[in-house]
């Protein structure tokens, strides 16, 4: 009869650890549309449906690393010149896109900047610089996604041969 208690009480004990570890989670939505996640529902979440997570370490990468093979397919000099000339010439024209695309993100965030919309206006003339600030907002993130691509594509052309 001892036997049997026992049993009872270790799967009762493993039922009971089992749900700790997996815990639910919400994707909610508020009323202007911004997306959050979270563990506890309210009633703009819906319950994701999440794959098990899994907990098995990485492979080890091997210690010594071989040496690639004297038959292994290479590339002519004159070929990896022209791939790399191709290279140069995509970046630069990606530079040249993207820099427009900067000028004109800078230019509509200036136009953007000289309005003031009613709504922006306090009772008393006064303008409210939170609510500005709100409206320019998306145009200078554009600005500065724009600069951050033009530093990574001239970075990358300064890493050529």
């Amino acid at each position: 009869m001892k036997a049997q208690d026992l049993c009872i009480s270790i799967a009762l004990a493993l039922l009971a650890a089992a749900p700790a570890d997996a815990q639910d989670i919400y994707k909610c939505a508020d009323a202007d549309g911004r997306v959050t996640y979270s563990n506890v529902p309210t009633r703009s979440c819906r319950k994701l449906v999440l794959d098990p997570v899994n907990l098995a370490p990485a492979p080890k990468a091997p210690a010594n690393k071989t040496a690639t093979p004297g038959s292994f397919p290479k590339v002519d000099e004159q070929t990896q010149k022209s791939r790399d000339g191709d290279r140069r010439r995509i970046l630069e024209n990606e530079l040249a896109a993207e820099e427009k695309n900067a000028e004109q993100a800078k230019k509509d965030l200036s136009e953007q900047e000289a309005i003031v919309l009613p709504n922006e206006r306090m009772q008393g003339g006064a303008i409210s610089g939170g609510k500005v600030q709100e409206r320019l907002q998306p145009y200078k993130d554009k600005v500065a996604l724009h600069q951050r691509n033009v530093e990574a594509i001239r970075k990358e052309i300064g890493n050529l041969r």
